[in-house]
């Protein structure tokens, strides 16, 4: 199975034309007044309207109300929600239920005590994100540039697929999915030239960084 390539906090429409022709599997886009990411939803009505069934289109919140959720669904007509806040596991069965869309759960890393947290997400998320956990001082739950050690992860069996997230970039990719065997990798400030600003050249070569990698691990599960 090819492994999903995610690029995350996209905001312009040139930086999503270039996620697009690179071939990513799945867009996000950030909806966190406190991230340089943040769109607006008249933003991410137009921007959304532009992946014209190229993607799945993902719907990054922290904490949302149902209300603020029904609006960005509205606007941008997701394939995927993206919880990237403290939602407790009754909190995104509930957001589930209630929106009937796939949803994805962002768990903060940082030791092996943090990989206990998956289990209870597991039975209620479609997809778990296992993202670098925030410094103490971080203003923002993603996308801070961090990695975590990708060795906690092997030989890990979860219920649902997973992707890694923090820290990521065209360099290290390869590694991290030799690591972890992920069925999916999120990026976001890996690609970026300053904080909230996506760079073109970047995006590509992360998605071809990350083909080539999957690639070689379908050829050795192949092989063995």
């Amino acid at each position: 199975m090819s492994t999903v390539i995610k690029i995350c906090g996209l905001k312009t429409p040139e930086t999503l034309g270039a996620a697009l022709d690179a071939g990513a599997d799945w867009v996000g886009f950030v909806f966190f007044p406190k991230s340089p990411r943040n769109i607006s939803l008249v933003e991410a009505k137009a921007l959304g309207a532009s992946v014209a069934g190229r993607a799945k289109k993902v719907a990054l919140t922290v904490d949302a109300s149902d209300d603020d959720i029904a609006s960005i669904i509205d606007a941008l007509h997701p394939d995927m929600v993206q919880l990237h806040g403290h939602e407790t596991p009754e909190r995104v069965a509930a957001i589930r239920a209630t929106f009937r869309l796939p949803v994805m759960k962002a768990i903060g890393i940082a030791s092996a005590e943090d990989i206990s947290e998956l289990q209870r997400y597991a039975p209620v998320a479609d997809w778990l994100l296992l993202d670098a956990k925030p410094p103490k001082d971080a203003a923002h739950p993603g996308g801070n540039g961090v990695r975590f050690d990708w060795n906690l992860l092997a030989g890990l069996d979860l219920a649902k697929p997973f992707m890694v997230s923090g820290g990521l970039d065209p360099l290290n990719v390869s590694e991290a999915l030799h690591l972890s065997h992920a069925a999916g990798v999120d990026v976001s400030s890996g690609v970026e030239s300053a904080p909230g600003v996506k760079d073109e050249q970047k995006i590509r070569d992360f998605i071809v960084s990350a083909r080539r990698a999957s690639a070689a691990l379908s050829e050795k599960d192949r092989g063995q």
